[in-house]
């Protein structure tokens, strides 16, 4: 399945993206959409901020650290709040536990349901025609073998791979933004990349991430995540999670402007 494709009927053997779109929508009830930027959300994220700045606190420290090696922009499929059936879920997909393949089902419908109905919205808000490459965020536990992420999506997604490691000598699992932390694996110049996360928290691997694929020549980066961390706990997320509470998920909104797609 490449992003860019329309609606053509059956997209493996009989199973059509109306089927594909009405199974999502079944799972799609845990979720909660991101909310738009604007007071109390990042700009970039759509996590919470400060009263009076455009973005939180990483956000704003990755644009003085990483100037013109972020991601261009970064498109959360829904909140991931803390304690809720939606992050355990994103836990569970990567786990060998009970659930585990419901849990990657579930989150492979979602993905691909969300990048057929509104990457174009996507594209448009990074100002490209569509994505050349794919990429994952390499894990941050050390895991042998490819991405949980990557083996869900990489088979329906008809893009080769701009494929990214730890580089030799960097810890293993990093909090902070660090432009050398991971390395591509060839040069990718003039390339889109659409960059896939499971779960951002502070964004730093993500953007991370991003500055490896800009610095081996991609032109663009757009990162899309599966789930943006929310810990109601936060002092600083009571509003947003509170927000969050009353909230429904659209499938028919587009998560980037929130216009119907």
């Amino acid at each position: 399945m490449h992003p860019r494709q329309r609606d053509r009927g059956q997209v493996r053997g009989n199973v059509t993206w109306d089927r594909l779109r009405a199974a999502a929508g079944r799972e799609s009830l845990c979720l909660r959409a991101p909310l738009p930027a604007g007071p109390g959300c990042c700009t970039v994220c759509r996590g919470p901020t400060r009263v009076g700045y455009l973005r939180c606190f990483h956000c704003a420290l990755h644009r003085r650290r990483a100037p013109g090696l972020l991601a261009d922009v970064v498109v959360p499929v829904s909140y991931s709040v803390a304690g809720t059936a939606y992050a355990r879920m994103l836990w569970l997909y990567k786990s060998d536990g009970a659930g585990q393949n419901a849990a990657r089902t579930a989150l492979r419908l979602m993905l691909l349901v969300f990048l057929h109905e509104h990457g174009r919205c996507v594209w448009a808000c990074a100002r490209i025609a569509a994505p050349t490459h794919v990429a994952v965020v390499p894990t941050g536990r050390g895991r042998p073998g490819a991405h949980p992420l990557e083996a869900l999506v990489g088979p329906y997604l008809a893009l080769p791979p701009a494929a990214l490691a730890i580089r030799p000598g960097e810890p293993v699992y990093g909090r902070d933004l660090h432009t050398g932390r991971f390395q591509a694996a060839g040069r990718l110049t003039g390339a889109t990349v659409l960059l896939l996360d499971d779960t951002w928290t502070s964004g730093s691997s993500a953007q991370s991430a991003a500055a490896a694929l800009k610095l081996a020549g991609a032109r663009s980066v757009v990162t899309v995540v599966l789930g943006r961390h929310v810990n109601p706990s936060d002092p600083l997320a009571n509003s947003l999670a509170a927000a969050l509470a009353g909230s429904s998920f659209r499938a028919e909104l587009c998560a980037v402007h929130g216009a119907a797609a």
